[in-house]
């Protein structure tokens, strides 16, 4: 049987190693403690998920540091071998001569040759908008056939609408 010195050892023992260990016995223990109408702890355990989220968007931010400082280390010991004032050796490094203006140029013919001015196929779209909005947009007086010298209604009429 064991004494109640020993039992009280092994509880510390295990809460320190558990402790050392960085353990999540806590939020483990407040999921099962919490009730629904509890909020003190409910929000215990939402503080503990957000610290866990930001802890492992840190060592993200973190890891995706080190490597833009590793680029960093890289292009500059690139720049160093190029001489100054050596176009050649930095057309190099930049991917080769004309290689912006070349994937600017294919860029351009791409959308020159996916272009299509509305509508491609349907100009009656446009005649109709047209006809239902511009007369709004002429002075006043110019829609009525009396004083306009040409009727916005006989024009859109000449144009099919």
């Amino acid at each position: 049987m064991s004494t109640p010195k020993a039992s009280a050892r092994r509880v510390l023992t295990a809460a320190l190693l558990a402790a050392a260990l960085a353990l999540p016995l806590a939020s483990v223990a407040h999921a099962e403690e919490c009730k629904p109408d509890d909020q003190a702890c409910l929000d215990k355990e939402a503080n503990a998920q957000e610290a866990k989220e930001i802890e492992e968007q840190q060592k993200k931010t973190q890891e995706a540091a080190g490597q833009a400082d590793k680029d960093i280390k890289d292009v500059g010991k690139k720049l160093d071998e190029c001489p100054p004032g050596s176009a050649s050796c930095m057309g190099r490094l930049t991917g080769g001569k004309g290689a912006a203006e070349e994937k600017g140029l294919a860029d351009m013919t791409d959308t020159i040759t996916t272009y299509e001015p509305e509508p491609a196929d349907n100009a009656q779209i446009a005649v109709t908008s047209t006809c239902s909005a511009f007369p709004g947009t002429l002075p006043q007086g110019s829609t009525d056939p009396g004083q306009s010298p040409f009727p916005v209604d006989q024009l859109c009429s000449l144009l099919g609408s």
